[in-house]
């Protein structure tokens, strides 16, 4: 919808009421003559003028130009016949408004000679006339010089800053996505581990609590202290994201193996207290997700983990000899590899998923950039 101010420009530095004024006013230059003929004439130009003028900026494509060439020569009249040259800028904050670049140039070219060439002759027609208004006259020029540019750079920015909102507001919007979808990971990487490790030990509970029952108290005291830990970890997520650390995590997946009755073997680098926050925060959680893996779903009875420090970075590898992961291809896609991926991404790190006689994870983060 083209709202009223199409007509009476807006926001181009001067008043709304100066503009109405160059309505009005050439009115006072048409009836200043006597002939009734000149009088219905120059009412005609105004309406056409107002008209085209208002068509300009509902048509689109080469209408557009047609239109303004109108405007232009009933300008050029009416500074001829009447002395009246304020329609120039009209015609200057109209081109003003045409951002294809090529068009605007030619319009402005063409205009600003047509004006300056029309207020010239039109010194020889009425000199009194145009001497008596020469500083609104030379003010006038300035506008038709200096006013398309000014629109032209004011839309333009406009334009740019609506692009840098929107672009703002899509940034804000996948903040928002990517926040959430952190939160689903630690959520699963977090309790995944702690709710496996519950499982198993309530099996193993329910298998010695006839046989063994120190052993079963033992297993289920052991079920209360993992769910008071899955809890607090619960709570410190909420309240604000805990960095995890590496020497925990290898305490807990310690836990988890020992508890699933798995054959294990760690081997840990002595350097590992020199990992850089970030890094060792994201090492920790895809370590917790490869380890829970092997637990839920490899039916393995044997896992290695070896952590390394390379020349360049970090290196984790995750064995294990059960039934591959190419016969749950569902897992190789689901949410845990998944999420260790995108963790890893963040910190230009890597995942090597290998299945032969098991599976072989490798998770390698390169040292940052400092």
């Amino acid at each position: 919808m083209h709202n009223w101010f199409h007509i009476i420009p807006k926001n181009t530095g001067l008043s709304t009421y100066v503009w109405i004024i160059f309505c009005v006013l050439p009115f006072y230059f048409i009836f200043r003559s006597s002939a009734l003929m000149e009088i219905l004439f120059g009412i005609g130009m105004i309406l056409s003028f107002f008209i085209s003028y208002r068509l300009s900026f509902i048509k689109k494509g080469w209408p557009v130009y047609i239109w303004v060439s109108v405007e232009m020569l009933i300008s050029i009249v009416m500074t001829l016949f009447f002395g009246y040259v304020y329609f120039a800028l009209f015609l200057a904050f109209f081109i003003g408004n045409i951002q294809q670049k090529g068009g605007f140039i030619t319009l402005y070219i063409i205009h600003l000679t047509t004006t300056i060439a029309s207020i010239t002759y039109g010194f020889f027609l009425h000199f009194d006339l145009f001497f008596t208004q020469l500083p609104f006259i030379i003010i006038s020029l300035i506008g038709v010089i200096l006013l398309p540019f000014n629109m032209y750079n004011r839309i333009k920015r406009e334009k740019l800053e609506g692009q840098l909102e929107d672009a703002n507001n899509r940034i804000s919007q996948l903040m928002v996505m990517e926040e959430r979808q952190r939160i689903a990971r630690d959520l699963h990487d977090t309790l995944g581990q702690k709710l496996s490790l519950i499982g198993l030990k309530s099996d193993l509970a329910g298998k010695l609590i006839t046989s063994k029952p120190e052993a079963a108290k033992s297993e289920i005291n052991d079920i209360h202290q993992t769910a008071r830990t899955a809890l607090k970890e619960v709570r410190e997520m909420v309240s604000g994201m805990r960095a995890a650390k590496l020497q925990e995590e290898v305490s807990h997946i310690r836990q988890l193996l020992k508890a699933a009755d798995m054959e294990f073997t760690i081997e840990t680098s002595q350097e590992m207290n020199d990992i850089p926050l970030l890094v060792e925060n994201v090492l920790s959680m895809c370590l917790k997700e490869a380890v829970t893996n092997v637990v839920k779903h490899s039916q393995a009875t044997f896992c290695k983990v070896a952590i390394q420090q390379l020349p360049n970075g970090w290196q984790i590898v995750v064995e294990d000899n059960g039934r591959g992961i190419g016969q749950d291809t569902a897992s190789l896609g689901g949410h845990g590899l998944k999420g260790m991926r995108e963790r890893l991404e963040f910190v230009n790190g890597s995942l090597k998923v290998e299945s032969k006689a098991g599976t072989e994870i490798c998770i390698r983060v390169p040292n940052p950039v400092q």
